[in-house]
């Protein structure tokens, strides 16, 4: 009997999806516990795309700076993952091990410039507001905010939602429901992190995505909690219409999502510019087994 021997290029790839695993261990134990009750036709590609995602953000957050570059160095380094990502794609190959990765996941799933573009703009609007830039702090208005947070977010969702969906025959009117259920999915987890994170994106990064004035106030917090759930409520509503060994990691995440948004509103203003909230890992498996057994009665139905 022989025994077929992976090629050169599958034990690279290969490599490069356990590079990609490794982000997501490094900076999100959340998305890697939603990542393992995704179906195993999805698991990988979905660790690719949040393995490019988080490199991108470190990128522009920070990591370029404390090593020492100047702001137009970079910006090149911003330049040269755009363009590899783009090479990448078109190629199915680059030396860059996230951006491999990636490129598999997006090539198999049919994501393109409609979704990379949008996602790039953002992280050069961040860059633009580093404290490294000859800049004012940034602060977004109701307009720039929708930008960025699609962008940043929606279109991440998007991209997951290729992945469940590939080879999946679906009307017009669902498909058109999934998407806005991604795109809520992502820009509710964007906001949260938004109000999360008001500390670091105010004092260390100068930026304020919650609007244009200097300092959030507790009424602000609350309309943001409102704007979260709806958007919350309307992922929810699109969660059937996904396969089913997508459902239960969608939920799993949507509710952890809802329970930080229910701490959020438990928590002032000037308590959320001094930490971040967090839920803690016992309430996270919690959430997660109970994700587990709703759609498990679904499916039963």
């Amino acid at each position: 009997m022989s025994v077929a021997m992976d090629t050169s290029f599958t034990q690279f790839t290969r490599t490069a999806e356990r590079a990609a695993n490794q982000v997501i261990a490094a900076y999100s134990t959340s998305f890697g516990l939603a990542c393992r009750l995704l179906g195993s036709r999805h698991r990988q590609h979905v660790r690719n795309i949040y393995a490019l995602v988080r490199v991108a953000d470190e990128l522009v957050d920070g990591v370029t700076a404390e090593a020492g570059l100047s702001y137009q160095e970079q910006n090149d380094a911003l330049d040269h993952f755009i363009d590899e990502t783009h090479r990448a794609i078109k190629i199915g190959y680059s030396s860059d091990l996230i951006i491999h990765a990636f490129a598999q996941t997006a090539r198999a799933a049919g994501i393109d410039a409609t979704l990379i573009n949008p996602f790039f703009d953002s992280m050069r609007t961040d860059l633009g507001g580093c404290t490294a830039a000859p800049a004012v702090p940034l602060r977004f208005d109701a307009d720039a905010h929708q930008g960025y947070v699609h962008g940043s977010a929606e279109v991440v969702g998007l991209m997951c939602l290729q992945v469940f969906m590939r080879g999946q025959d679906i009307d017009d009117d669902g498909r058109s429901a999934l998407r806005h259920g991604a795109s809520q999915l992502g820009a509710a987890f964007q906001n949260i992190n938004f109000l999360r994170d008001l500390a670091d994106d105010t004092e260390r990064l100068g930026r304020s995505y919650l609007g244009t004035a200097e300092h959030l106030e507790d009424r602000d917090r609350m309309e943001w909690v409102r704007t979260i759930r709806g958007q919350l409520a309307d992922a929810n509503a699109a969660i059937p219409l996904l396969p089913r060994d997508a459902r239960a990691a969608v939920r799993s995440a949507l509710a952890l999502f809802a329970a930080l948004t229910d701490r959020i509103e438990q928590t002032t203003v000037d308590e959320l510019y001094r930490s971040r909230v967090r839920v803690p890992d016992t309430v996270k498996a919690g959430l997660a087994a109970r994700a587990i057994a709703s759609t498990w009665m679904e499916l039963r139905r």
